[in-house]
């Protein structure tokens, strides 16, 4: 794969399959053409990841996270060895920029460079580099609107060798954040109107951080991330109850707890969780000029733990739901449906990223 441009926004309708990897583990996701503008999930698998492997996005352990890779791709059962891959979006700089219309490929690759080193804070031999052609400008017909994309080459060569020392292919390199967008906006399309001017919130709680995305018409009007996630739960159980860390995360996926976690350590947890979410909305509502949300989503490991979602209705006041990002999708024979529904809100990231098999 290419370190310089046409990393971050790829080809279409290549064999791929979205390949996300969290400081919790990585999940896959395979998904087929349906026809008649269905899509079909072919195969879904996850493998959890060491503690220390993945921190704040940096792969630590390329031995220990590649192995992972390897056994998650052998176990979900797909032959696709091409991976798009996710960048997370603390460590990608974005700008959309002005260019004149009409320039060939390589008059707009050198407008680009020379645009990107008055908004990258590194030497560009040092960064990878990416731009996509959004379209014309809003105020000027001999212009166009161009989205750029920049990140340390450290950043993708490590998911690189990761892959590739998986022995798969890595050919798409997107942020995970407009992942999960796409992964959205196909859901927000089966709303009243195709959705259309409703203001959708996204909560994303995963085990360290909680990414949060308000959308207006596809498009993000605000985000932000906030140290909570489901890391601080099972903390919480070690401390109550004396257990390894590991053990603690083993107990808490099985609801393998003593009588009493219920109510002294899960429903503080899901108090606390309601309270980011409610403070999430009032800095939403008192630094942009909106007032209103029309739609929440959970998703996330943390979005299937029992009563996460009614708290969160009930304190905020806003129609609230977990998240599935395979709703709507045709299943393959072999896809374990009962499985799907409890883990379905994990895989957002992986399925928008598998859905770059398809992006114009």
């Amino acid at each position: 794969m290419a370190l310089d441009l046409k990393t971050l926004f790829g080809r279409k309708n290549m064999a791929l399959v979205g390949l996300d990897i969290s400081s919790s583990g990585v999940k896959l996701v395979e998904l087929s053409d349906a026809g008649k503008g269905e899509l079909r999930l072919e195969c879904f698998a996850s493998e959890a990841l060491p503690r220390g492997a993945v921190v704040d996005g940096n792969i630590e352990n390329i031995e220990q996270v590649s192995e992972a890779v390897r056994r998650v791709w052998k176990k979900s059962g797909t032959r696709i060895k091409q991976v798009a891959l996710g960048t997370p979006p603390a460590s990608v700089i974005t700008k959309k920029i002005i260019l004149p219309a009409g320039l060939k490929d390589e008059q707009l690759e050198m407008q680009v460079e020379s645009e990107a080193s008055q908004y990258i804070p590194f030497a560009l031999d040092e960064v990878s580099l990416d731009f996509d052609v959004i379209g014309p400008a809003a105020n000027s017909i001999d212009d166009v609107e161009v989205m750029l994309a920049a990140t340390r080459k450290e950043k993708v060569e490590d998911r690189v060798a990761v892959t590739e020392a998986a022995g798969l292919v890595p050919t798409v390199m997107d942020i995970e954040s407009y992942a999960a967008r796409a992964a959205v906006e196909r859901l927000t399309a089966q709303l009243a109107n195709a959705g259309a001017g409703q203001i959708v919130a996204l909560f994303q709680i995963g085990a360290q951080m909680t990414h949060v995305s308000m959308l207006l018409d596809g498009q993000p009007i605000y985000e932000r991330e906030q140290p909570f996630g489901g890391h601080q739960l099972t903390q919480d159980i070690v401390r109550a109850y004396g257990l390894s860390y590991d053990e603690a995360e083993t107990k808490k996926k099985a609801e393998d707890l003593p009588e009493g976690y219920a109510g002294e350590i899960l429903q503080p947890f899901l108090e606390s969780a309601a309270l980011e979410v409610t403070r999430a909305i009032q800095f939403f509502f008192t630094s942009t000029p909106y007032t209103r949300i029309d739609q929440l989503f959970l998703a996330g490991g943390c979005a299937v733990i029992p009563g996460l979602v009614d708290l969160v209705a009930t304190r905020t006041k806003i129609s609230a739901s977990v998240i599935s990002p395979f709703k709507g999708m045709q299943m393959a024979a072999g896809v374990r449906e009962k499985q799907l529904r409890l883990e379905a809100p994990a895989y957002l990231v992986a399925c928008g990223l598998a859905m770059r098999r398809f992006a114009q």
